[in-house]
């Protein structure tokens, strides 16, 4: 049995003369909630689409699922939410739900089933026969969402699902997320709301595709003597600087 569902040694990624993952080592074990955090072009999303197989590492290793990156065949296996919407806008919500469903196999009663579940959690129960380009952005990353987890995968990639989604609908969405750990599911994800941090079992900070330090939350705010993982990550990114 696979105990660390996610694992990298030494990952690096360049693109031309830019370094955007440099010698990330990491595990993320089966059943827990890894939060990244980190600006902009700190290297998550490409972590991500290294881990998902997507891009190539230039050094170092990657296994996801026990299996070493890329490799086709733990699609089946992940689901994953990208920063970018991954929908066709020009079909209407369910026609993407039921794409994505076919291509994980799912039967027709199986997608109408987790359709229903799913358009509830993500508040668009109204919205099945809209087209997609007529809804708002984050209407459009709540379909993109629904659409990863449909098939219930073991483990699961979510870069920053929660933006553009009213409060209120967040903390339900991270109550679904912490439901789905309890039945074991694994969970990568971006964000940049501290609040959600603070309900990841364990949180990494990224700075210039680096991993600066990683722990629980009440870890890091105890290294860094603050109550802030902001402040936290503040501080952590400086004593990298130097």
């Amino acid at each position: 049995m696979v105990k660390d569902y996610i694992e990298t040694i030494d990952l690096e990624k360049s693109f031309g003369g830019l370094q955007a993952i440099d010698k990330f080592t990491l595990r993320v074990k089966k059943g827990e909630i890894f939060g990244l955090l980190g600006p902009n072009a700190a290297g998550k999303t490409t972590l991500i689409k290294i881990l998902c197989s997507l891009l190539m590492p230039t050094g170092g290793a990657a296994y996801v699922l026990g299996k070493r990156v890329p490799d086709r065949h733990i699609a089946p296996l992940i689901g994953y939410m990208p920063q970018e919407l991954a929908l066709y806008t020009n079909v209407s919500v369910h026609e993407n739900v039921e794409f994505y469903g076919a291509i994980f196999g799912l039967s027709k009663d199986q997608i109408l089933k987790r359709e229903r579940e799913l358009l509830r959690l993500i508040d668009l129960e109204a919205h099945t026969k809209a087209i997609v380009h007529n809804l708002s952005g984050g209407m459009q990353r709540r379909v993109s969402l629904a659409c990863a987890l449909l098939h219930e995968p073991p483990l699961l990639f979510l870069d920053e699902p929660t933006v553009g989604v009213d409060p209120q609908l967040r903390m339900s969405f991270w109550d679904y997320f912490e439901g789905l750990k309890d039945g074991g599911t694994t969970i990568l994800i971006t964000t940049h709301y501290m609040d959600e941090a603070r309900r990841c079992d364990r949180v990494g900070f990224m700075h210039a595709g680096k991993l600066i330090a990683e722990g629980s939350p009440h870890e890091l705010l105890d290294l860094t003597h603050t109550d802030s993982l902001e402040d936290a990550f503040l501080i952590l990114s400086r004593e990298e600087r130097g």
